[in-house]
């Protein structure tokens, strides 16, 4: 059975600032270097890349011999103190990480040591360089340690042009003064009107979740706990509050997503959907049918409202009350909002500062989620819209 000692170690340039992990498995036996590891985590804490470190060590020890004895080397205190039980865990991106080391740990792990900074240099040169290259590098090497038997390497090619704190384009207009919201827009899952592609708006029978809503809910969970962390948008500010629309589909959601991260959803009713009165839960063909001049009258008009709905002249004030209130209460953070179609669309034209035509030209699937970062009502820039890849897997 092999043993192998790991050294582990993460910086952040900033902390919260561009991050990266390092560490190097060793043979115990031999004390030959088998592995070097760097990873690019994007905007973090030096403990998120601290923890990021080790796991991403764990892995590749995994990868090298599933059965291998790993003894666990790091500078940092409150890793190896947590990780043995004598500190308690307090934050929630911590307890995420700390959950995923023990998982890889158990039958594995026989010690955590604190070693001094100095003793550590090789783990934190492998961080250093993730930092510098923007992108992840595992090399395994042979049993001499001088010529590698795996080389692997990637750039995530959206932080090559990413800015942290300001607009990423050259062309965006100087001075701006806001802080930076990060706004992570999530539909709700689907439920039974969805899926009979009937009219669901503000009120109605406000249907839950469907089986296939809570699965859909579930997906985009895991891909929101990624944000800040890993994946495509390990680059983004990890998510720090959740706000949702209190109609029953968007909270059961954002509930979901809440218990992946750690944090409890509160409510804005002005993100609840649209009302479309007399309409709600029709097909569209049926409300055609019915009130044949009054749904063309309401197609493409800021004014004209089904009968007890609401006009999108209306929606549209209320949305962008409740998108003022969360830069006044999250500057400098990243909100995920749980909604519906048409207040991410309502998001979405502000980026955009569109016209009414944006609010029936972006797809806006169940569980999609879209990404804008505003300075408050300075400017604002668009990372995605309606990205479902999280929903295949």
């Amino acid at each position: 059975m092999a043993n192998f000692i790991v050294e582990a170690d993460g910086g952040s340039r900033g902390n919260p600032g561009p991050a990266g992990s390092g560490a190097v498995v060793i043979d115990a036996s031999s004390g030959k270097v088998i592995a070097e590891i760097a990873r690019f985590i994007g905007v973090a804490t030096n403990n998120v890349a601290e923890y990021t470190a080790l796991l991403s060590a764990l892995e590749t020890c995994s990868k090298i011999d599933p059965g291998a004895k790993v003894t666990v080397r790091m500078d940092s205190k409150l890793v190896i103190e947590q990780m043995s039980g004598r500190w308690q865990i307090k934050h929630a991106d911590m307890r995420q990480l700390a959950a995923a080391v023990r998982e890889l740990s158990v039958g594995r792990v026989t010690s955590f040591q604190w070693i001094p900074r100095e003793e550590n240099s090789r783990a934190d040169a492998q961080a250093n360089k993730a930092m510098d290259d923007g992108c992840d590098t595992v090399t395994i090497f042979d049993g001499a340690a001088s010529s590698p038997v795996e080389n692997t390497s990637h750039k995530m090619a959206s932080v090559a042009e990413f800015n942290a704190e300001l607009p990423s384009s050259v062309r965006a207009p100087g001075g701006v003064s806001a802080k930076l919201t990060t706004v992570i827009l999530v539909r709700h899952g689907r439920t039974v009107l969805t899926e009979s592609k009937r009219i669901s708006g503000r009120g109605g029978s406000n249907p839950p979740l469907s089986a296939a809503g809570r699965g859909d809910a579930a997906s985009v969970a895991k891909a929101v706990a990624q944000i800040g962390k890993t994946g495509p948008w390990a680059h983004i500010k990890a998510p720090s509050a959740i706000v949702c629309s209190p109609v029953q589909r968007a909270q059961e959601t954002a509930n979901i997503i809440g218990n992946a991260i750690g944090i409890a959803p509160y409510l804005d009713d002005d993100l609840s959907e649209i009302s479309f009165g007399a309409w709600d839960g029709l097909t569209n063909d049926e409300a055609r049918e019915k009130y044949p001049e009054l749904f063309e009258q309401w197609r493409g008009s800021w004014q004209v409202s089904p009968p007890g709905g609401e006009s999108l002249f209306d929606f549209d004030l209320r949305v962008m009350n409740a998108k003022n209130r969360i830069f006044d209460k999250h500057p400098g953070e990243t909100v995920v909002v749980v909604s519906h179609v048409m207040p991410t669309r309502g998001f979405i034209r502000a980026a955009f500062e569109a016209e009414i035509s944006a609010y029936w030209r972006p797809q806006i699937s169940p569980c999609s989620i879209s990404i804008v970062r505003f300075w408050a009502n300075e400017t604002a820039e668009i990372l995605a819209i309606n990205a479902t890849s999280h929903l295949a897997e």
